[in-house]
């Protein structure tokens, strides 16, 4: 009996320092800073009702500040490399945003976590009908500047020509009425909220790429990333993530699989 309660107490011991040198790598000050991609409904959104941000990203945040056992603090940002460049300066513990290549050199990315499917807004009368179409001579095909698809996009349109938007809706309607554009890139529930109020518009029907969604942690944080790492196979196995994306009801957006790597955006 002494032998047994000996083993649980070395166990318990050994837990409660792997979750104090995790907390010291992901939370030093007590507090687990997450930001997160405003304008990306995928990621999280702020509840108009209660105020909460809510959202399978806000979600993953909070169960590692459970388990940590410290509060969490979300925070919103206004582009991916503000994201990046908050959590390089160590103004954030972690970020939410996609892996691209061209992002990489400040920051650690964890591995992918959740795959946001990305597809067109084309207007009503417009000839394309699939992804199929897009990458024709003379056309000129959009993204939000700095957005993973338009990254994407970036390399390997071939015939198509990239016009870049400032990433409001806005300005999307206001080239589109424009007729500088011919087809607008971003993930599906971005493209279906801008059709409420946009009308005369539709959505491509298949998905011209997957963004592979991931948490950064600040270059050199070998820890934290093996602890974020660590979550991520946790919360897909455990069942917790393919609810918490199931909660949100964002449309288009799946858990990435075990090994999946970052896909196309390698």
């Amino acid at each position: 009996m002494k032998l047994a309660n000996a083993s649980l107490l070395f166990a318990l011991s050994l837990l409660s320092s792997v979750a104090f040198a995790d907390t010291a790598a992901l939370a030093p000050s007590g507090t687990l800073r997450a930001v997160f991609l405003a304008n990306n409904p995928a990621q999280a959104v702020r509840d108009p009702a209660s105020g909460q941000i809510r959202g399978a990203s806000a979600d993953l945040a909070r169960e590692l500040g459970r388990r940590l056992n410290v509060p969490v603090a979300l925070a919103p940002s206004a582009s991916p490399q503000s994201v990046i460049d908050t959590v390089a300066k160590g103004d954030a513990d972690i970020g939410f945003v996609a892996y691209a290549p061209s992002r990489t050199g400040t920051v650690e990315f964890s591995q992918t976590y959740m795959l946001v499917r990305q597809s067109f807004l084309v207007p009503d009368a417009s000839p394309l009908k699939s992804v199929a179409d897009i990458d024709k001579a003379g056309l000129r095909i959009s993204g939000g500047k700095g957005d993973s698809v338009t990254l994407f996009l970036a390399r390997t349109l071939k015939a198509a020509t990239l016009v870049e938007t400032d990433g409001t809706p806005a300005d999307t309607k206001r080239k589109f009425d424009a007729r500088e554009i011919d087809a607008f890139a971003a993930n599906r529930q971005r493209l279906t909220n801008m059709m409420k109020d946009m009308p005369g518009y539709r959505l491509l029907p298949d998905n011209v790429f997957d963004v592979p969604q991931t948490v950064i942690v600040a270059k050199g944080n070998t820890k934290g990333l093996a602890a974020m790492n660590a979550l991520i196979d946790d919360v897909r196995q455990s069942g917790f993530l393919k609810s918490a994306l199931e909660k949100s009801g964002i449309v288009g957006i799946d858990i990435a699989p075990s090994g999946y790597g970052y896909g196309r955006a390698e």
